[in-house]
């Protein structure tokens, strides 16, 4: 039993060295200009407006609860509030740092706590982000990269190891009932751009 908790502790300590924040890296910013909280609320929006709003959930194919992670369809809308997380004690979220991912609302149907998760699915296969849910996940981290140098534009990545080469970028194609699921790719041609807009503390208690 001793030996079984030694090496636990072991790989845990391991995992979370290799994950450790960069003392270099960029804070990410909202769309006023402010430094993205660890554990702050915000709405995901495209940064390209007319193909679509911002990130929420959805019941896509044979789902029986919302449990895809999708693109609004409407542009008018700002999606659902994220809360933007990582495990390190620091307060404000910076580029490459691992992440995790959870709406603020949880549909009834779905398993509590919910976040983001990823997994292999479809014909040819392809990576999937769901909500909490599915038994096939891939393990890995969610991360912001920046995607320009003069502007706050961001892209999300799933990343499967300490190596960027593992990770792929969040896009967001429309399927055929008209759903925009968010894949992981490694086509890095065409990311999600995105932004991210505080949410106030009156839109938190109406969302």
């Amino acid at each position: 039993m001793k030996s079984t908790t030694s090496l636990a502790l072991f790989l845990l300590c391991a995992l979370t060295s290799s994950y450790q924040p960069s003392a270099t890296a960029d804070i990410v910013f909202d769309t006023e200009g402010n430094p993205i909280r660890n554990g702050g609320t915000y709405y995901v929006l495209p940064v390209i407006r007319g193909k679509g709003g911002g990130i929420e959930f959805a019941k896509t194919e044979t789902e029986t609860c919302p449990l895809t992670v999708v693109q609004s369809p409407f542009e008018v809308s700002k999606g659902l509030p994220l809360i933007i997380s990582s495990p390190f004690k620091i307060l404000d979220i910076t580029e490459g740092l691992i992440l995790s991912l959870s709406f603020t609302y949880v549909p009834p149907c779905a398993s509590t706590p919910s976040r983001w998760t990823v997994i292999l699915k479809g014909l040819p296969e392809e990576l999937h982000v769901k909500l909490t849910g599915y038994k096939n996940t891939i393990d890995g981290w969610f991360r912001i990269q920046r995607a320009s140098s003069e502007s706050n534009y961001y892209k999300l990545v799933f990343c499967t190891s300490n190596d960027d080469s593992s990770c792929g970028d969040i896009v967001a194609p429309i399927d055929r009932e008209g759903n925009r699921p968010l894949i992981v790719t490694h086509d890095q041609n065409h990311p999600l751009l995105v932004q991210f807009q505080k949410v106030e503390a009156y839109e938190s208690s109406t969302a």
